[in-house]
């Protein structure tokens, strides 16, 4: 059937020998895909046409609701066609005029996806390049009848097509296509633990895309389904931002039988069209460090308004990077685990940036919090580079689940696939490497045992946590009453000269009657600058101004105490990253002390949701896991290259000079 497929795949495409000169490789698909669809669905609906015809007359006069319903029970399928018309029947005149009102003549969601592919448009093209009736015709002649391929075996034909169009169009495909490879080991993960409850007999579940492309991950997650029980349901639910994908996923969608209803267009961070909708799978690739400057206050106000009743109640990561946004979307959009449903599971492609960026506090530090807290994640997969059409940078594949069977509870499963690569044998775009099959099955194998290996590591959820510290240290600050330099920057200051005549004449007077040229006491200098100025107050301000610009820290300095107790100089405050779970007074003794003897612990700054010392972060540092040193090469071996090279250059420059 494979070979079926491909055939059939590769005779639709020909109609490109028809194409090429008056149109760009690119633009092949934009053809022949619109049409695919168009000879799909006349084929599927010719055994029903005259009846449907029929009743085209006989209900004119009837309210359009009550005649649609009529007309889509009379085709027997979710659409129809009005029109007398078909590809064979267009004639050689008004062939342009012809086609469109046929199409023009579908029930109003299988219209839709010619609109979205602009096929008005490209009638237009094809008629200059006087193409359209020969293209037409070409379709015509293929036989894509249900009695010939069924609704599986056509999705696959529309796959291969797709994916012929990304590929022919690599500079642009990553906006829309994820690689096939990557698609299948997703699909896989999130599948693989069901596979027994998904062989029942009359099985139902619901796979979710929110960013839906061209439909590849609920294709494969149909795929997938068919290939362990073919007596499966699933019901597929998407939602595309870019309008040609949205009518490729919809047009494939409607090919292999699904409800295209539920397939939605516009964007789902703004304005999510599947709301009240709850799924037992979730799959997506969305854009790698896109910004949602356009919906952010869309975004915020539901952070705001709705907090943890909606989707975005964790945490916002920062404007430049809306990744971890689809991710909480997904999350909100799991079945909670009961009587009637096993739960949720999720798959998702997300580059290395959700992993760390953001401390303690931040955006993304409590997005992954409230995921690893909640006991969310599953596991986490680094892929190799250069996997995508539109970028080379690493990724990694997310699996979370609501249900986890009690010994993955608490547990993370961090697997490195980055060597588990095969080179293409030709560049599409920035993809030159594949996952192929035993790659594949070696992943999600070590996925489904769950255990340790040498590309395998096994963490507890709480290994990805620390509590952060404020370490202070005291302000010490020596005075030099008449440094020159000091003193000209003092009335250099813009506040000094905000300061009366008389004072700043009395300062400067006091100043130079410093007997000592060093102060290491911030008391001592104010109590004798204090009696020297004998009786002209001192503003708060004015010292404040003359500790800026006289005085420094110096370890030999007494300490300043405000109250009786001491004072933190700002800029030798730090941080320290304590694991989680780890007394953070048993590390400061151990990590900090040793080093600076006179520091301490801000015990004000504490954690908003656990009121403990220290603010809660997480991250997941994935290579340092996996790190493994590589001691340098011998100083000798680094000398002998020097020298070959040093060789190499003198002999091509007495070559230039002979």
């Amino acid at each position: 059937m494979t070979s079926n497929i491909s055939t059939l795949a590769s005779l639709i495409w020909s109609v490109a020998d028809l194409l090429r000169g008056d149109f760009k490789q690119s633009q092949y698909g934009r053809i022949i895909l619109p049409f695919t669809v168009l000879r799909r669905l006349e084929c599927v609906l010719a055994p029903t046409k005259e009846r449907v015809l029929a009743m085209v007359e006989t209900t004119k006069a009837m309210p359009e609701a009550a005649r649609e319903k009529l007309l889509l029970n009379t085709s027997g399928q979710s659409f129809y066609n009005t029109s007398k018309l078909s590809l064979s029947l267009l004639g050689e005149n008004h062939v342009g005029d012809n086609l469109d009102a046929y199409v023009r003549a579908f029930s109003r969601d299988a219209f839709e996806i010619f609109e979205h592919f602009n096929f008005d448009g490209t009638i237009n093209l094809l008629e200059d390049a006087d193409l359209l009736y020969k293209v037409a015709q070409k379709f015509a002649n293929v036989d894509l009848s249900p009695e010939t391929v069924d609704n599986y075996h056509m999705g696959l034909v529309f796959e291969e097509l797709i994916r012929r169009f990304a590929e022919s169009s690599n500079e642009t495909a990553g906006e829309h296509f994820t690689p096939r490879d990557i698609v299948r080991l997703t699909t896989s993960l999130v599948f693989t633990d069901d596979d027994e409850a998904l062989t029942k007999p009359g099985i139902v579940r619901s796979v979710y895309d929110p960013t839906a492309g061209t439909g590849g991950f609920l294709s494969c997650g149909m795929e997938y389904l068919y290939e362990i029980n073919e007596h499966a349901r699933l019901a597929t639910f998407g939602q595309e931002l870019n309008a040609e994908s949205y009518a490729i996923c919809k047009a494939d969608m409607l090919i292999k039988g699904q409800d295209i209803s539920n397939i939605k267009l516009g964007n789902t961070l703004s304005d999510d069209q599947l709301k009240h909708n709850r799924f037992d799978y979730c799959l997506s690739n969305p854009p790698f460090g896109v910004d949602w400057k356009k919906v952010e206050k869309i975004v915020r106000d539901e952070h705001v308004r709705v907090g943890f009743n909606g989707r975005f109640g964790p945490g916002l990561p920062r404007v430049s990077d809306g990744s971890l946004l689809f991710l909480l979307h997904l999350i909100s959009k799991m079945q909670a685990p009961g009587a009637d449903c096993a739960g949720s599971r999720i798959g998702i492609i997300l580059n290395g940036s959700p992993l760390f960026t953001g401390g303690a506090g931040s955006g993304e530090s409590e997005i992954r919090r409230y995921i690893l807290e909640h006991d969310l994640l599953d596991a986490l997969v680094a892929l190799p580079t250069d996997m995508f059409y539109n970028t080379g940078i690493a990724t990694y594949i997310w699996v979370l689940s609501n249900h986890k069977p009690a010994e993955r509870k608490g547990k993370v499963l961090l697997i490195n696939a980055s060597e588990l690569h095969s080179p293409m044998r030709k560049s599409l775009g920035s993809k030159r490497k594949y996952l192929n099959d035993e790659a594949i099955r070696q992943i999600v194998e070590l996925y489904s045992r769950y255990q340790q290996s040498p590309i395998a590591k096994l963490f507890p959820t709480t290994a990805f946590g620390y509590r952060r510290i404020t370490v202070e240290r005291p302000l010490k600050l020596a005075f030099y009453p008449h440094h020159a330099e000091r003193l000209a920057a003092l009335q250099d200051d813009k506040a000094w000269a905000k300061l009366d005549g008389t004072l700043q004449s009395a300062l400067l007077t006091a100043l130079g009657q410093f007997e000592q040229d060093k102060l290491l006491s911030r008391d001592r200098f104010k109590k004798q600058l204090t009696a020297l100025l004998a009786g002209t107050k001192l503003p708060a301000p004015a010292f404040k101004l003359l500790c800026k610009h006289l005085a420094e820290q110096d370890d030999d300095a007494e300490v300043c105490k405000t109250k009786g107790m001491p004072e933190a100089n700002p800029d030798l405050r730090d941080n320290e990253n304590v694991p989680l779970g780890e007394n953070i007074h048993e590390y400061f003794q151990r990590e900090v002390l040793p080093h600076v003897p006179d520091a301490w612990i801000d015990e004000s700054k504490t954690d908003p949701l656990d009121g403990q010392v220290g603010l809660v972060g997480y991250e997941i540092p994935f290579n340092r896991h996996f790190y493994q040193y590589q001691p340098p090469r011998p100083l000798e071996e680094i000398d002998a290259d020097l020298d070959a090279v040093a060789k190499e250059i003198m002999q091509l420059l007495a070559e230039v000079h002979s």
